[in-house]
């Protein structure tokens, strides 16, 4: 009786996405590569609504992939996207914060189509100018965060991901890997960053939903134990 009541609640290993992994280590890299593979998706498809709306540039001769962007773009947002991912549910042990606010794969899918529809309007719809569309695309980036997040966690690190990204576009576009048509924030649109803290969002979200998924499972599998 006294051995059982010694017995941890939880199992130390127990593997959420197959039967056959156990390893805590494993389940942290297996949701690595699924957002990796999210990351380099919605990469393909938003770099491929920018390209024919002629918002981006990119020289003829790095023009590789079926939708028409360099071959970089899309492992560089999907390496983005993993470590976004796998960064927002850890900041939320770190700071004690579990997130708790809509937390469902159907507000997840929301989330994603909200960001999707926030980077089409960027090609989409004709604003007067450029500060017009800026302050837009910021008060919907900001809507999103409210809408799908509201978390100070996840704000602070939309924000600083906004200001990283957009200081790693300006120097590449300086260096003349790629460019932006009509550019009026230094090198780049003044609306990206609005994109990069939306994208930051999303990929938490997601994040932090495979985050949950594997709790969840190891509280199945301990009451089965």
């Amino acid at each position: 009786m006294a051995e059982n009541d010694a017995m941890p609640a939880l199992p130390k290993k127990c593997g959420p996405y197959i039967s056959s992994v156990t390893s805590r280590g494993m389940n942290l890299v297996i949701r690595g590569v699924v957002l990796f593979f999210i990351g380099v998706f919605l990469a393909l498809v938003l770099n491929l609504l920018q390209i024919q709306r002629n918002v981006t540039l990119f020289p003829p001769d790095v023009i590789t992939s079926i939708f028409s962007s360099a071959w970089w773009v899309p492992p560089c947002c999907g390496t983005a996207s993993a470590v976004i991912g796998l960064l927002y549910p850890c900041m939320d042990r770190h700071l004690g914060e579990p997130h708790k606010f809509k937390r469902e794969w159907s507000s997840v899918m929301r989330c994603v189509a909200v960001f999707v529809g926030i980077n089409h309007a960027t090609q989409k719809v004709d604003f007067a100018n450029n500060i017009q569309l800026s302050l837009t695309l910021a008060a919907l980036s900001i809507g999103l965060w409210w809408t799908f997040d509201r978390s100070r966690s996840g704000f602070g690190l939309g924000v600083g991901i906004a200001f990283l990204a957009t200081l790693v576009s300006q120097l590449l576009v300086y260096n003349g890997v790629y460019q932006y048509t009509s550019p009026d924030f230094l090198y780049v649109r003044s609306w990206l960053p609005c994109i990069f803290f939306a994208g930051g969002i999303t990929m938490g979200n997601i994040g932090r939903q495979l985050a949950m998924y594997e709790c969840k499972v190891i509280a199945e599998k301990s009451h089965e134990d």
